[in-house]
């Protein structure tokens, strides 16, 4: 299956709200859809630079490099954003959008290690150019440790089960072998889901830092908008759209005065405004499934 990009228009709409040009940041290229469709918006003074870890996706900006002068792909996690925009001189931008989690080519190359469905190497690094792979890492995390996180990453509530069958099976080649083991060591799952579901979303974030980037990402693109520019980002589950839905309302909304005796003078630190919830439409839905459980939230800098 090739990738389709969710929420395509509904995201580069809300991003540009009307403008033509400026400078633009998408955190997540994977295959450039949701590129591609900004620059196609954009005038020939307009620069979007991207940022991705996976060499698949920098291969595919690199094609696109050749292509558009105005685009730049950046290898590296946007949780490193504001550090690489520094090193190019770019200190504030006009739009920053991101398209969080695990991308189609990611789930549905076997060789990738991400998923079940397709038996490979137990792989899972996003960026498979360095660092340990999942095999490894369940190899050397304690017991105690692998059944947090599929617990906290995977909502799993039968975590310590699986997280014990896991170490007691010693090394776990690939993603069908582990796929089998949850599936033995768990008591009961939900109905249209595999036994390993959660699992495996719980080790792939943990590997991948998925939460911890995104945790850093947010500030750093509120720091580098212009007044009036937009934060726009895509989640697929509940973990990542907490942590958006948090994060805007913590910039969006004035602090309470926990103080006691007379009403102190506010300093009002909100920088954002709430703009949108936007959810597939059932259109999108029917043709592609993967959207099913995505939410784009977007937010404005607000000008002071």
């Amino acid at each position: 299956m090739s990738h389709i990009s969710v929420l395509l228009h509904e995201t580069v709409d809300a991003l540009l709200a009307d403008r033509n040009t400026g400078i633009y940041i998408d955190g997540t290229f994977g295959r450039g859809g949701h590129t591609r469709l900004l620059l196609s918006k954009l005038d020939e003074k307009a620069c979007v630079y991207a940022f991705d870890k996976d060499p698949q996706a920098l291969a595919v900006g690199a094609e696109l490099e050749q292509q558009d002068s105005r685009f730049k792909i950046i290898h590296a996690s946007f949780a490193e954003m504001q550090k690489e925009l520094n090193l190019r001189g770019i200190a504030s931008v006009d739009g920053v959008m991101a398209d969080l989690g695990v991308s189609s080519p990611q789930l549905d190359q076997a060789e990738r290690g991400f998923s079940f469905m397709h038996d490979g190497p137990l792989d899972m690094r996003m960026d498979n150019s360095q660092g340990i792979t999942a095999a490894q890492w369940l190899v050397d995390i304690e017991e105690e440790k692998l059944a947090n996180y599929i617990f906290q990453y995977g909502e799993e509530r039968y975590s310590r089960r699986i997280a014990k069958a896991i170490k007691h099976a010693g090394y776990i080649e690939t993603t069908g072998q582990l796929a089998e083991i949850v599936k033995v060591a768990h008591p009961k799952w939900e109905k249209n889901k595999h036994a390993a579901t959660r699992t495996f979303q719980g080790i792939r974030i943990a590997i991948n830092k998925e939460l911890e980037d995104i945790e850093i990402f947010l500030p750093q693109a509120v720091d580098i908008l212009k007044p009036n520019a937009r934060l726009a980002v895509i989640s697929f589950h509940s973990l990542e759209d907490r942590l958006i839905k948090q994060f805007i309302q913590k910039e969006s909304t004035l602090a309470e005065d926990t103080g006691w005796g007379l009403p102190q003078k506010q300093e009002d630190t909100r920088r954002l405004k709430k703009i949108a919830r936007i959810r597939a439409s059932d259109v999108e839905v029917k043709a592609n499934p993967r959207s099913r459980s995505a939410w784009l939230r977007v937010a404005e800098k607000i000008e002071k």
